[in-house]
């Protein structure tokens, strides 16, 4: 850019910008909520690359979309500043060191997961996964639920997805178009109010920014553009897809994870939790992959490693490909697995941004857009509830009672199956968490040590 106001931020390289990009994605711990803040306080706050403004309108876009918020944050905001490249990585480096840590944690846990001490580790950390979730149902609540109906539809969310096993795909398209035609129809109802906390101190205007108020050039695409955009990632997500599935046939294990997680990446509006509680819904009980102990473990893993919490997928992956090898050594099955699986479910993300930033403009004054998103993140309220609900089931019980009556189905806890060291570890991280306000990561940390103390002393398995 040329013409910068003296007070405004000098133009930063593309290397320059990569090496802030590596350190917001190894600081950004503890879910879609701590990465969007780490973000937050680096690019708005500190090096005043983008004001509170255009980095809230960012924000507002990537909320609508299926996937990781928070990695499609930094491919827009990467894309607004270098163009495709920035995009692309400022993207991969958010994921990057995730990827490379569930990667190794996964080795460990095939290879050790049944030696005691790694054994109690992981049950430590699941004691603190259902209060961290617990405390996603707040967070998104506190800013979704702030009408009667935007409450009546997360209730009816749950209730659908829990008693009736609605599938989540079902859930969403429902809440966008109610909140869709609310707001078309001039009703309140799911008005959009609050969003992120931005935190405290004098607001960064966009004018006084690296990036201005002013639209770049590259986001006035034209259609030939556009189009080649839209074909290129499509034939990058896609196109491994239609090989697996039409040379290793659609039963093949590799074919499943690729359809799977294409299918989840496209369809799973509402950020982390909602793909946790789509991927639980689906991957355990449909699928058979893994347990839904070990659904736990892997969320353990990805609270505790930087980069998107969604990340767990590719563990999800690795298990499912170390089971089913299709004939290969069990670790290269399962690194294809993961690696896989993380493809598909990452490389859409780039689409989203590259196809869809250059119009936002259109989407920010649309009043039954931003109602739509309002009621979909509603909805997720009643989801990630189901989800920790599913989590408390299998963590904190050994066994559950399946109920049916009707249309109604769910699984009921045996009470007399409560376990009670899980249950004082959940009990302890969820006042570490509410009450004593301790982060995500120390929490974490702790319950893990109390896992490992416990089987020092003999008293867990």
């Amino acid at each position: 850019m040329t013409g910068l106001a003296p007070d405004r931020p000098q133009p930063v390289t593309l290397a320059e910008a990569s090496r802030v990009w590596l350190r917001i994605a190894l600081l950004s711990f503890g879910g879609p909520a701590g990465q969007i803040a780490v973000m937050h306080r680096i690019l708005v706050d500190e090096k005043r690359w983008i004001g509170e403004r255009r980095f809230l309108h960012a924000l507002n876009y990537c909320m609508l979309l299926p996937g990781p918020e928070a990695q499609q944050l930094a491919t827009y905001i990467g894309w607004l500043m270098h163009r495709t490249a920035g995009g692309i990585v400022a993207g991969v480096l958010f994921v990057l060191p995730g990827a490379i840590s569930i990667m190794a944690l996964s080795w460990v846990y095939v290879l050790y997961g049944r030696v005691g001490i790694v054994s109690a580790l992981f049950f430590g950390l699941k004691a603190a996964v259902l209060a961290i979730v617990l405390q996603a149902v707040v967070r998104i609540g506190s800013r979704a639920l702030r009408t009667g109906a935007a409450r009546l539809l997360a209730a009816t969310a749950f209730a659908a997805i829990f008693f009736l096993g609605v599938p989540f795909p079902l859930i969403v398209l429902a809440a966008g178009l109610i909140g869709w035609a609310t707001s078309r129809a001039g009703h309140p109802a799911f008005a959009p109010g609050g969003g992120h906390a931005s935190g405290k101190g004098p607001i960064v205007v966009d004018a006084d920014t690296l990036l201005g108020e002013e639209l770049p050039a590259h986001a006035r695409p034209s259609w030939r553009e556009t189009a080649r955009t839209a074909l290129v990632w499509l034939a990058l997500w896609l196109l491994p897809v239609l090989v697996l599935v039409l040379t290793l046939g659609p039963g093949n294990v590799f074919s499943r994870i690729a359809t799977f997680f294409s299918t989840m990446a496209a369809v799973t509006f509402g950020g982390a939790y909602a793909v946790l509680a789509y991927v639980a819904q689906q991957a355990v009980e449909g699928h058979g992959w893994l347990a839904p102990t070990e659904m736990l473990d892997g969320l353990g893993m990805a609270e505790t490693t930087p980069g998107p919490l969604i990340m767990v997928l590719q563990f999800v992956g690795f298990l499912a490909a170390y089971r089913d090898t299709g004939g290969l050594d069990p670790l290269l099955a399962a690194t294809l697995g993961g690696l896989l699986a993380t493809w598909v479910t990452f490389t859409p993300c780039f689409l989203w941004i590259f196809l869809g930033a250059p119009f936002i403009e259109r989407l920010r004054g649309n009043a039954a857009v931003s109602g739509a998103l309002s009621a979909i993140t509603a909805a997720v309220v009643g989801v990630v509830l189901n989800l920790a609900l599913w989590f408390a089931l299998h963590s904190l019980f050994r066994a559950t009672l399946p109920i049916a009556a009707g249309p109604v189905r769910f699984d009921a806890p045996v009470l007399a199956s409560l376990d009670p060291f899980a249950f004082v570890l959940a009990l302890a991280a969820a006042v570490a968490i509410f009450v004593l306000r301790a982060g995500v990561i120390p929490t974490l940390l702790a319950t893990a040590a109390a896992g490992i103390a416990l089987h020092l002393l003999g008293w867990i398995g």
